[in-house]
């Protein structure tokens, strides 16, 4: 899980240091206090309220949170009675999932390689807020398919790819026609993007995201022996102060969704 970075289409700035991994582990401190600190938060707002209905998650149901950060969703999961079980590449943030619940198993493990999981030992898999920061979504998927059970659940939750588009997607304002409006200036090539996790800083911690189309993760998927079962587009749930453009930014923000959903299952 990930905190959604800013679109943007502006080149990195002085300081920045180019990053040779995806792994938060260098920002584990920093967005563990987000998370945990943060009332407002997309993934406690809009994500987890979404997920509890699409997964309706009963008791003894063997769920994997694939990338689980410093677990916030794994404990919702088993809140809600799932049987869980996590894993991270980043060995910080799965030493923060530890602390927050020593009573669930957490594994340091890249996605495309959770070698601690037995074939057809899960009936759901989750990754949430994470693929665009993995790089091999192919072998992710692979390994998805090998430790469900047919029939079972991968949920993928992302920022959405057709109109958080790094670097070439941004919001403007129409002045004539009183609109704000999402430009997106290119969807369909696959692109690798670092990320400045603090930008106000002069210099920060950064990691790699990976832009994909809906057509690269529904061929992958496909190739993996998943079946798209279910897609959704989530909404932001935030209002825009008071003023001249209030009405319009609030539209956008109705009409532009910030995340996507898919569930697909294992033939």
């Amino acid at each position: 899980m990930r905190k959604p970075p800013r679109s943007s289409r502006s080149r990195p700035r002085a300081g920045f240091k180019k990053p040779s991994t995806t792994s938060w582990g260098g920002v584990a401190d920093w967005y563990d206090s987000y998370l945990e600190t943060t009332e407002d938060s997309y993934q406690d707002k809009v994500i987890a309220p979404n997920l509890a209905r699409i997964l309706a998650l009963k008791k003894g149901v063997r769920l994997l949170d694939v990338a689980c950060g410093q677990g916030f969703f794994t404990r919702k999961f088993k809140e809600a009675g799932a049987t869980v079980c996590g894993a991270d590449i980043s060995a910080e943030l799965i030493a923060q999932a530890k602390n927050h619940s020593p009573d669930i198993p957490f594994h340091v493990a890249p996605a495309q390689k959770l070698n601690f999981a037995k074939e057809a030992s899960f009936d759901l898999v989750t990754i949430i807020l994470a693929i665009q920061n993995i790089q091999n979504i192919q072998e992710t998927f692979s390994e998805a398919a090998r430790v469900l059970v047919p029939g079972g659940r991968l949920v993928l939750v992302l920022n959405h790819p057709a109109f958080r588009v790094l670097r070439r997607s941004s919001w403007g304002w129409d002045e004539e026609q009183q609109a704000q409006y999402r430009r997106i200036d290119g969807y369909l090539s696959s692109s690798t993007v670092p990320i400045v996790m603090h930008p106000g800083q002069r210099s920060s911690e950064s990691t790699l995201s990976y832009h994909r189309s809906l057509q690269d993760f529904f061929k992958a998927l496909g190739k993996a022996g998943f079946t798209v079962a279910k897609l959704e587009e989530w909404i932001s749930h935030k209002k825009s102060d008071p003023g001249g453009r209030q009405e319009a930014e609030d539209l956008a923000r109705k009409e532009i969704p910030l995340f996507l959903m898919l569930e697909a299952r294992k033939s």
